[in-house]
């Protein structure tokens, strides 16, 4: 079989399986479901990058997600990643598919490194998802950067794994003086994610961590 044709089913099957537990975690809890989505999706990368070496392949399931995610954003179709309150509602699942769109291109279509993108997708997914369960859980003081609200815990969260993830990243690549470009990266990053409102940190934060990975080698 064509690696690109087992790359995309293997996609398939591994990002049907995620919404297929998300929704027993629904059960339970909206919050962690959506966050289970969010922080599991981001392997998804590894799939694609080990298997698809055709950008068409590569960008047929993130590109198709932007249209499903927007519908079930404006009509709550795939209910264990859409939030009940319409207060708190943004299109943040829609911006995430693209993101993904926007790494696949910069990847396959502009030479970027598999490994910078991936970093980028990796801190939209496990940092800012994580910084939104754990400041839950540990419900500590707010803060408000513009319009948006963030809590101590969440911040410090993305800090830190942000912080790991691009560490790694600049490590393993050879970065010079990749201690200080780590701690530059990891707080511009956290910042720009405090400040993003209405779910556009799906935006923010992987472009911007990837495009600053790529300077700093």
């Amino acid at each position: 079989m064509n690696n690109n044709i087992l790359g995309l089913i293997l996609s398939i099957v591994y990002i049907g399986a995620i919404i297929a537990l998300s929704n027993l975690f629904a059960q339970k809890s909206k919050e962690v479901s959506r966050k289970f989505i969010h922080i599991f999706l981001a392997n998804w990368w590894l799939i694609c990058s080990y298997y698809i070496d055709n950008l068409w392949f590569a960008i047929s399931l993130p590109a198709l997600f932007v249209v499903i995610n927007y519908v079930s954003y404006k009509k709550n179709i795939i209910k264990s990643m859409e939030r009940d309150d319409d207060q708190e509602k943004s299109p943040g699942t829609v911006y995430y598919a693209i993101s993904l769109c926007i790494e696949v291109l910069f990847c396959y279509l502009f030479g970027f490194n598999k490994w910078i993108c991936f970093a980028g997708i990796a801190v939209m997914g496990y940092g800012d998802g994580l910084a939104a369960v754990i400041g839950k859980w540990l419900d500590t003081k707010k803060v408000v950067f513009l319009k948006s609200t963030k809590s101590l815990a969440g911040s410090l969260t993305m800090l830190i794994v942000t912080g790991l993830i691009v560490g790694l990243t600049l490590y393993f690549l050879g970065a010079e003086y990749w201690i200080m470009k780590t701690i530059m990266i990891a707080i511009i990053t956290t910042v720009a994610e405090a400040i993003s409102v209405k779910g556009t940190d799906n935006l923010t934060v992987p472009i911007l961590t990837t495009c600053m990975l790529l300077l700093c080698l």
